[in-house]
């Protein structure tokens, strides 16, 4: 390789994208001077990945002879430099360990987070947690729109329930014609709603109630049901006769097990196997 020569390589990650031009050239690092052309990208579990690229030029002889050869006065400066940022370091390291015994901690597994846990606070500011879960959810989502060719708004809010005492961090997809991200009876959007937690999860370590809708189909839909249930409670009241819905994923048999819970005269039970599990509301 000759020098002010540069060559382009590419790789993964940038690390390995040098380490090949490296090996290919024979030459180290020191006599090298790297420029990343692109950082690559993994995608949306390897969809849209792309490698790294980076261009390697031979520094000149000169240049790399005094990056070599510091003078003495520089080795100590550098000596002492190095000297006075132990402490920091030290520091970090320490602040890295887990707390002594009986100490709390946010991500404490067997200690499930609460409602106030999570609540922001008196001046609504959002939680550093909340805030980290937050950008994490929305550029996931973001990039799956991008890589799947849809332009569309995302917008993030935080919705209570009251049923299992949570909340849940809740990302709406906006835009025209995106009926296909729902699917039918919502299949589609639940598969994205899945990997988006998957991928969350992995990347923080703890589970995160995530939920992810377009265009407010999710409340649209939950109130169709509820309608619908008691409805169909108010005919198996009058007929005596017990009524069945049609088959639907178990998000939305939940959502009329709940509608009807209470009921004074109905109760509900599901039957059925796999896609064709379904609801069936019973005199009692």
């Amino acid at each position: 390789m000759n020098e002010g020569q540069s060559y382009e390589y590419n790789a993964k990650t940038v690390e390995a994208a040098v380490d090949e031009g490296c090996r290919q050239l024979g030459v180290s690092r020191e006599e090298i001077e790297i420029e990343v052309l692109n950082e690559g990208s993994r995608g949306i579990l390897g969809i849209g990945a792309s490698d790294a690229l980076v261009r390697l030029t031979r520094r000149d002889t000169a240049d790399h002879s005094e990056a070599q050869a510091p003078h003495d006065g520089e080795e100590q400066e550098e000596i002492e430099a190095d000297a006075g940022t132990e402490p920091e370091e030290a520091a970090e390291i320490v602040s890295d360990l887990p707390p002594a015994d009986g100490a709390a901690t946010v991500e404490a597994e067997s200690e499930p987070v609460t409602v106030e846990d999570t609540q922001p606070g008196l001046n609504g500011e959002v939680g550093a947690d909340d805030a980290e879960l937050e950008d994490l959810a929305f550029d996931l989502v973001n990039q799956m729109l991008v890589h799947m060719g849809i332009k569309a708004e995302i917008e993030v809010s935080w919705q209570d329930n009251p049923e299992d005492n949570d909340r849940a961090l809740t990302l709406n997809i906006v835009g025209e014609e995106l009926g296909f991200l729902i699917g039918r009876n919502g299949e589609t959007l639940a598969s994205m709603q899945y990997l988006i937690r998957l991928m969350v999860n992995q990347e923080l370590h703890r589970w995160k109630n995530i939920v992810i809708d377009v265009d407010g189909y999710k409340q649209r839909r939950a109130e169709q049901l509820d309608q619908l249930a008691h409805r169909l409670a108010d005919q198996v009241v009058a007929t005596g006769r017990p009524a069945s819905l049609e088959p639907m994923p178990a998000s939305e048999r939940r959502l009329v097990h709940i509608a009807l819970r209470n009921h004074e005269h109905v109760y509900t039970a599901s039957t059925g196997e796999d896609v064709r599990r379904k609801v069936q509301i019973l005199l009692k």
